[in-house]
């Protein structure tokens, strides 16, 4: 009789109601309900996670980083489809609850409206997926590399190994250079000046030796030697080398600065400095050869 009793009260707790809901009446047994419809959804939607990445990592490894912004959103999506059937379960009506919230939105969108924007803006980067791990991007005239990309917020790497969290909306409103697109080609350039004297085969041979010598450059597309102009005491040019991977590009512009050097300093070409060439006047000539003899006299 006992257990009976215990029984009975639990049910009566179960039974209680605690408030309504439009004119659905909310109580203890709905709500035990409700969590677990929303805990399967998670759990399911953990265990298709876990399933998705782990047969890409296998088959296609190289695709894996890319597609982990959908995975997660489609975690998102899961779970908004179990907490809208747990609500349907427990007999809410979603429309009255869509109106209740839109009410509220428009209070509390004021309040959070910068957050709300980084939201949609890393919905747009996980549907879009024009921003991905691993891609190599120049943010706000610094290049970084990218770590995680959130809801709110993408993580990155700059290359003094610092991490910086860059609110997405920043990524989906400004203009980012993403050097990894389509592919990892990026353009090294070395501008180096030489003197008027110095003979146009020469140079260019030299500048060819250097792009020949300089590591990790890539046979296609070639190296380009362009003449880009004459200053005041030089004869300005460009060398251009491509690399696959941008991460390194200053590594590489320092290797390119010094196989040049060494070249020039095989083929004895002279790299230019600035050099002003100052004519006098006839009686200022005099004035300063005269000037000699007056401080011997003084």
């Amino acid at each position: 009789m006992r257990e009976e009793g215990i029984w009975s009260e639990v049910a009566a707790f179960l039974r209680y109601q605690l408030f309504e809901v439009g004119e659905t009446t909310v109580t203890p047994s709905k709500i035990l309900i409700f969590l677990g419809i929303v805990a399967i959804a998670y759990l399911f939607s953990a265990i298709v996670q876990r399933g998705l990445m782990g047969a890409l990592h296998k088959r296609r490894p190289e695709s894996a980083a890319r597609i982990s912004g959908l995975v997660r959103l489609l975690h998102y999506f899961l779970v908004m489809i179990g907490f809208a059937i747990g609500l349907q379960s427990i007999g809410v009506d979603l429309s009255i609850l869509f109106a209740a919230g839109a009410v509220f939105a428009v209070g509390v969108g004021f309040a959070v409206q910068n957050v709300a924007q980084n939201f949609v803006s890393g919905l747009l980067l996980l549907v879009e997926r024009a921003i991905k791990p691993g891609d190599i991007l120049e943010v706000e005239d610094r290049m970084v590399k990218v770590q995680q990309v959130g809801i709110r917020a993408t993580i990155a790497r700059t290359r003094d190994d610092e991490d910086v969290i860059i609110p997405n909306s920043v990524l989906v409103q400004s203009t980012v250079t993403n050097y990894t697109l389509r592919d990892s080609m990026f353009r090294v350039r070395a501008d180096v000046g030489v003197a008027y004297e110095s003979d146009l085969e020469t140079v260019k041979k030299a500048l060819q030796e250097a792009a020949e010598e300089t590591s990790q450059v890539s046979e296609s597309p070639r190296s380009r030697i362009l003449l880009r102009g004459y200053g005041d005491s030089t004869v300005n040019y460009e060398l251009s080398i491509w690399i696959d991977d941008p991460w390194k590009s200053q590594v590489v512009e320092s290797d390119l600065l010094e196989a040049i050097w060494r070249a020039f300093k095989r083929h004895e070409v002279v790299i230019a400095f600035p050099q002003i060439d100052i004519h006098l006047d006839a009686p200022v000539e005099r004035a300063f050869s005269t000037l000699p003899k007056l401080i011997k006299a003084g």
